[in-house]
């Protein structure tokens, strides 16, 4: 598989060098593993001719099945078979792992937490991953409550060799992966209280940061795995939690954003960007925060098109003698229910206030229970309901108004499976144009 990320490497260090000389041209990873968003950014991809930049996130995706149920090898595979059958180009695909390190495992000793990270590293490599971000800051379960970090940066070595050590096992010319480290990495998935915004990264702890990795990795005789340091994760000041979006202030950021050294010839990483303006993203990318990281924020956009297409259905099929109505949101609940542990320690409240977080947060936690059997298959019926009775353009404008913009314009097609993907697209251009993709 390694052979065919060449291009898509290149193309990122192009971004790096582009946006270190200019502060234009950006990147955006879709760290998601939920197929509609697969199928959805390959369409951008596609419409805006970029590559694919695709991440799984060590919970997601790892070499038990984290909660997909996906090993690093078959969510390459899925993300590959899903590119073939919309016709593209396998060589413009860049797989990523995100938040790889102990994370899954951080309930458990620091010395089996990282042999997992170590092997999960080595999976993803041995995947044709391209990009690796090694995330050590998470303490275990026999660590002081925060890491150093100059733990975090000796944890992010080991890590890092095994990924070098990797490549030893793949064929002579396979492309070597970039890396992203960092010790300021927030949480995976927006974590954010409702009180103050995050504080912004200092320079100093920048220069620190960097100082302390590359010392690490020259221990370990990784100098060279050095040079391929893409970029590094700071906390510019945004956030997300169950109500709350931190916007970027791009006046807070400005010495953070002056603050890149010469050597090595890296950009930041912004991770949680999720419901940012576009106007604040297109500042991040000119900031020097030329990857920007989403996930949530495209299931958000799956689960608002699903719960207006069930809307639909309601006001159309309801009180037909004939055929069953979906219960997508009640079957939701229930799986949220019956399996509360993605997102008790999120909510908060009284039963009232739990139930609009389950379906609205912006955390987004029913993400991890679209997949369930019972949850897929009020889908189907949905999407089944709506494909069998035809349904009015007067319906989808008042529950999907920009989709019945689109409609109008000849740009998508009135049938369910569209309009979903085309309401997920709509995030990922906000994405596409702070990026500067399509342009040329």
């Amino acid at each position: 598989m390694q052979q065919f990320c060449l291009n898509s490497i290149s193309s990122l260090q192009n971004v790096v060098m582009r946006n270190r000389l200019s502060g234009k041209g950006g990147v955006y990873a879709v760290c998601s593993a939920h197929p509609w968003v697969i199928e959805a950014a390959i369409q951008q991809a596609k419409e805006d001719d970029s590559v694919l930049h695709v991440e799984s996130t060590s919970s997601q995706v790892n070499q038990l099945g984290g909660y997909s149920g996906q090993t690093p090898g078959q969510f390459a595979d899925f993300v590959h078979s899903a590119a073939r059958r919309m016709g593209f180009p396998r060589d413009r695909i860049l797989l990523g792992g995100d938040h790889l390190g102990p994370f899954p495992w951080r309930a458990e000793a620091s010395d089996l937490a990282l042999k997992k990270a170590y092997e999960l590293v080595r999976a993803c490599v041995l995947a044709g991953y391209g990009k690796i971000h090694l995330d050590a800051s998470m303490a275990c379960a026999d660590d002081a409550k925060v890491l150093s970090g100059h733990m975090v940066a000796q944890r992010a070595a080991v890590l890092c060799e095994a990924a070098e050590e990797a490549l030893k096992d793949l064929p002579p010319g396979a492309a070597r992966p970039l890396y992203v480290i960092g010790t300021e990495v927030p949480a995976p998935g927006g974590e954010s209280d409702s009180g103050a915004s995050p504080v912004v990264t200092t320079v100093e702890n920048l220069h620190q940061t960097l100082q302390i990795f590359e010392q690490a990795f020259a221990e370990r005789g990784l100098s060279a795995a050095w040079q391929r340091v893409a970029g590094v994760v700071v906390q510019p000041g945004v956030e997300f939690g169950d109500d709350v979006v931190f916007e970027y202030d791009g006046i807070r950021a400005r010495l953070l954003s002056a603050g890149l050294p010469r050597s090595p010839s890296l950009v930041y990483e912004a991770h949680s960007t999720d419901y940012q303006s576009s106007s604040a993203l297109a500042q991040m990318v000119e900031d020097h925060f030329a990857i920007l990281k989403v996930g949530p924020w495209l299931t958000f956009a799956f689960r608002e098109a699903v719960f207006a297409l069930s809307a639909i259905e309601r006001e159309l099929l309801a009180g037909r003698k004939n055929g069953k109505l979906s219960q997508v949101r009640e079957v939701l609940d229930r799986a949220m229910l019956r399996e509360p542990a993605y997102w008790r320690s999120y909510y908060h409240g009284d039963e009232s206030q739990l139930r609009l977080s389950r379906a609205y947060s912006y955390s987004d936690r029913c993400r991890y229970y679209w997949h369930e059997p019972a949850v897929q298959a009020e889908i189907e019926r949905l999407l089944e309901n709506l494909t069998m009775h035809s349904f009015p353009l007067t319906l989808i404008s008042q529950y999907l108004p920009q989709e019945y913009t689109a409609i109008r314009a000849g740009q998508i097609e009135q049938r369910p499976e569209a309009i979903i993907r085309y309401h997920i697209q709509s995030v990922l251009r906000t994405y596409a144009a702070a990026c500067g993709m399509g342009e040329n």
